[in-house]
């Protein structure tokens, strides 16, 4: 660090985890460099070790509450491997579609929850109001159509997994139960409602931007590489190849998901718990990428169903690839439509109530690995086995890690293009944390979604002497 004062905003507010953000000046009181910190250490790489491989969709669940599923199918998907195991179609079928629930009521909670207050409140809004209370206070039809999206999305994981919460139903080698047609029914009936509200926050994006060019431009606005799985060109979340295109849109890489430790490394930096990956051919920090809904839609040809097809097209005009954070939210709901869509397409599969969902198998391989596409992004679990079945070694790449890198990218541009050192306003802080919400990161269980959201912004001198101190309740 360069001898100077330095800006702390702790903690980020409004995401599902805990972090901080340090701004540091040099000796004119100008900004040097941002740094994102995750300062949490989990450590469930470590303290899986010794458990049986058929205990790891339990465990990792715990791994975050609000995509406990994405976890439970990189586990699952990995037990298939080490048991040597194609699980039946309609197990397959099932597990897509709580993903494509997953995927709904997760992204759902944060552009409606966590990303909307700014859009619809203000950036400079009291932080008192600019959460979800507030949003449900003045725009109360558009939070409930929120709130309905996200409880459809929860409902899914509820009628394929037993539960909204770590569901139980998945397992290596399938499903434990099959869907039925009570259930089935009644997710059908909802798709035509469903999809009208994601048409109206798909709506509301696209004007934000329109009303807000120069701002969206501007706004975290920084070349990488991206990263997703496809599937023959579509967008894919649970099954397929693992495609990676360079910052003008040039396929450079497409592999089969066990064979990531050949093109992905890891990095780690002194001030962050959370490692920062990096395509091992192009090196740190020429190889950093970034995943999640823009990478899906910047690495795929096609979103083939009706609706989305067409809002696809639309999105790609706006560049190949598009680069500027901001879209995020707008890829969000891009998907979301995408994902209710195959969801009445699976649905609607003359074999999705087959009671043939589950196949037996044991230990055949040393190794499994599991990559589904979290709604965050490419999510990794691989797990080395003895003889026995008990995981001797783990290694997990989680979604927000992957965006490490391109968070704290955010978050330099920003402070240094809308934060004045000298006069520290309310506004600018929220607009350095909304570079972090554009990405939607899930660091641990908890969320600040509600209620107070505490920022504490300490000054520093060249001696590293507190010298200021302002607290916002």
């Amino acid at each position: 660090m360069n001898s100077g004062e330095k800006i702390t905003i702790y903690p980020v507010t409004r995401i599902e985890g805990h972090a901080k953000i340090t701004i540091h000046l040099d000796k004119d009181r100008k900004i040097d460099k941002v740094l994102f910190h995750v300062d949490q250490f989990r450590g469930f790489e470590k303290f899986i070790e010794g458990r049986y491989f058929e205990e790891a969709p339990i465990i990792t669940a715990k791994i975050c509450g609000i995509c406990p599923l994405s976890h439970i199918l990189g586990a699952v998907k990995a037990g298939d491997m080490i048991m040597n195991v194609q699980i039946p179609y309609t197990a397959k079928l099932l597990r897509t579609l709580a993903h494509l629930g997953q995927i709904i009521q997760s992204h759902c909670l944060h552009f409606f929850y966590l990303a909307s207050p700014d859009l619809l409140l203000g950036w400079d809004a009291d932080p008192a109001i600019r959460n979800v209370a507030g949003l449900v206070e003045k725009y109360p039809d558009f939070a409930m159509k929120g709130i309905k999206l996200r409880k459809f999305g929860q409902t899914i994981i509820e009628y394929v997994g037993g539960a909204r919460i770590n569901p139980k139903n998945f397992v290596a080698g399938g499903v434990a139960a099959p869907l039925n047609v009570q259930h089935r029914d009644s997710l059908l009936y909802q798709i035509d409602e469903m999809i009208s509200y994601c048409l109206e926050g798909l709506e509301f994006i696209k004007n934000y931007i329109e009303n807000n060019k120069s701002f969206v431009q501007s706004y975290a606005n920084f070349k990488t590489n991206f990263m997703g799985l496809i599937n023959n060109g579509n967008w894919e979340v649970y099954d397929g190849k693992v495609k990676v295109i360079d910052e003008k849109g040039n396929n450079i890489y497409e592999f089969l998901p066990e064979h990531y430790l050949s093109y992905i490394a890891e990095y780690i930096e002194d001030w962050s718990y959370l490692k920062f990956p990096f395509l091992r051919g192009l090196g740190y920090p020429n190889g950093v990428y970034r995943v999640g809904p823009l990478a899906r839609l910047n690495v795929s040809d096609n979103l083939p169903t009706p609706l989305a097809e067409k809002e696809f097209k639309v999105f790609k005009q706006l560049g190949t690839p598009i680069h500027e954070s901001f879209y995020y939210h707008y890829a969000r709901m891009v998907e979301v439509l995408h994902c209710i869509e195959k969801v009445r397409e699976i649905l609607l599969d003359s074999q999705i109530l087959d009671k043939d969902v589950f196949v037996k198998g044991r230990v055949e391989k040393e190794e499994g690995i599991g990559v589904v596409e979290a709604p965050r992004g490419t999510l990794i679990h691989h797990y080395w086995v003895d003889e026995n079945g008990t995981i001797v070694k783990c290694n997990m790449i989680v979604a927000s890690g992957n965006n490490n890198w391109a968070m704290s990218k955010a978050v330099e541009t920003i402070a240094k293009k809308f934060v004045n050192p000298l006069e520290v306003k309310e506004e600018a802080l929220n607009l350095v944390e909304g570079g972090i919400r554009c990405y939607d990161p899930c660091l641990s269980c908890s969320t600040h979604a509600v209620g107070q959201m505490p920022m504490i912004i300490e000054f520093y001198d060249s001696e590293k002497q507190l010298i200021n101190k302002i607290i916002r309740e």
